[in-house]
């Protein structure tokens, strides 16, 4: 298992890669020394009677509330209590681990306070691989999924152990740690800040990269099974609209389609393409450029504090700064930015599904049937792809502008950066079986487009490899499970795979 050092702030990616691959976490000298002269200073706060912000005083509402030094540990506890309001499903165990780890990132800048121990504690359970269990619904920010975080911490609530379900005082024993006791501004800090926002936002990142990959892939497959006309992808003009992602998208597709005996056969056959295949560039090139834009956020955001409030100085001098940087309107904003990116991809995508299918445009059988009228072909199989584009329409709605207030006035404005995230992911979900239905079209165009005229050798591959697991389409059994295994084809390996194995044959 591979290890990530965690000595400055990690990069999306990294988080990513801890998350999903399970590599494990590291904290180095220098990291554990900033969390911990950050602890010497709020305890400095704490016996100077300081006034600070869920230090010494109530939450929300309750700032003006002054706790004295023998009920601060039972406020840090009572926080993770009233906190844990999450309902629903829970997160999958690579959400939550991407929330543990960006709050790791976020404890190591030295600014927030809490010990050692329990910043380590964190990292012991991300190393064993043992999570919490986190409701997926109820937070308009980050506090209701950090706080089952803390809850375990305290051993309560449930957990996950190598697919087990079990308490987390269980887990705990499992893995022989003991349930801690927290002590000031703990509770605080462990529902504090943007990490589960920013920690959901780098898995969104690795899997729109992975799709925007795919949405080049398979475009090319349907490019080339339509006959459409390569001109569209000259280089020298294409240099003349300055998007870097316009660029690598059009290198990529001539790439795939080089050697394509069908594009050379179609070459003048049409003046221009439909929009939905000449504009691939365009399209998936802009959203590359937003990817780029958002992982920039992203990663601006892992390199910031996000407390509130932040401790600084010494603990002779020490400071207190209550500010309102556990705000995620970024993460928010860019969340709703690559939401819109992708649903955008499943829109050109499903225009292209439907100039496959239609027999008034593809000149291919009707529905690319087998047989006219006795069969549908995948007629429905475009239905399906409409709905699905119609649902992230919706969904791309941004949830940054839902506001609201909470807390009696003192949080009147609310960025939702969570359920921005969360629902980029459902896009993402919507946009993986699109992908998989225009996919199992495009194969099935390769089918009835005859022999006579080779594919490129790159799409060629890519064919042959889906057709190796799931065979051509004759209304022989349920559609939908060629397109849930379509789908499983695309999450389980990249195009990038395929044309590697391709070129060491």
């Amino acid at each position: 298992m591979n290890s990530i050092i965690l000595d400055g702030p990690l990069g999306w990616s990294q988080v990513a890669a801890i998350a999903v691959n399970n590599a494990s976490l590291e904290l180095t000298a220098a990291a554990k020394s900033r969390i911990s002269a950050a602890n010497a200073i709020v305890r400095s706060l704490v016996e100077r009677h300081i006034r600070a912000y869920g230090v010494n005083t109530g939450v929300g509402a309750l700032s003006d509330t002054i706790v004295p030094p023998q009920q601060q540990a039972a406020l840090s506890r009572n926080i993770l209590m009233s906190h844990s309001v999450g309902v629903g499903a829970p997160l999958g165990v690579s959400e939550t681990r991407a929330i543990m780890v960006a709050a790791v990132n976020n404890y190591a800048h030295g600014y927030s306070g809490l010990r050692l121990v329990v910043v380590e504690r964190v990292v012991a359970l991300l190393n064993a691989g043992c999570t919490p269990v986190i409701p997926r619904q109820g937070s308009v920010g980050y506090i209701s999924h950090m706080a089952r975080v803390g809850l375990m911490l305290i051993g309560h609530g449930r957990a996950m152990l190598n697919g087990e379900h079990l308490s987390a005082k269980e887990a705990l024993q499992r893995i022989g740690l003991d349930p801690l006791i927290l002590e000031a501004k703990e509770g605080l800090c462990l529902v504090n800040g943007t990490p589960c926002a920013t920690g959901l936002a780098c898995l969104v990142l690795e899997r729109a990269r992975r799709m925007m990959d795919w949405a080049d892939a398979i475009s090319a497959m349907t490019f080339e099974t339509q006959r459409a006309q390569t001109g569209a992808l000259n280089l020298a003009s294409m240099a003349l609209r300055a998007s870097p992602g316009l660029t690598h998208v059009t290198q990529k597709l001539t790439s795939m389609l080089s050697g394509s005996s069908i594009l050379a056969a179609a070459a003048g056959r049409k003046t221009q393409d439909a929009l939905s295949l000449r504009s691939v560039p365009h399209v998936h090139g802009a959203v590359r450029d937003a990817w780029t834009d958002v992982a920039t956020v992203v990663n601006r955001e892992l390199a910031s504090v996000t407390d509130n409030p932040i401790v600084s100085g010494t603990p002779a001098a020490p400071e207190v700064h209550s500010q309102a940087h556990a705000v995620g309107a970024a993460i928010g904003l860019a969340m709703d930015h690559l939401g819109i990116a992708m649903a955008e991809l499943g829109a050109i995508s499903e225009r292209r599904i439907d100039r496959m299918v239609n027999p008034l445009i593809s000149g291919l059988p009707a529905f690319l049937a087998q047989a006219g009228g006795v069969a549908s072909g995948l007629m429905i199989a475009q239905y399906t792809a409409v709905s699905l584009v119609a649902q992230n329409r919706r969904l791309a709605a941004p949830a940054s502008l839902d506001g609201g207030v909470t807390s009696g006035l003192q949080e009147d404005i609310l960025c939702h950066a969570t359920p921005a995230a969360l629902k980029a992911e459902e896009i993402l979900d919507n946009l993986q079986k699109i992908y998989a239905i225009e996919l199992l079209a495009a194969c099935q165009s390769y089918d009835l487009l005859g022999k006579e005229l080779a594919p490129a050798p790159q799409t060629s591959a890519l064919y042959q490899t889906l057709r190796s697991e799931i065979a051509t389409y004759a209304d022989d059994r349920p559609l939908g499970d060629d397109i849930a295994a379509a789908e499983c084809f695309i999450t389980q390996i990249t195009p990038d795979s395929v044309l590697v194995q391709m070129s060491c044959a």
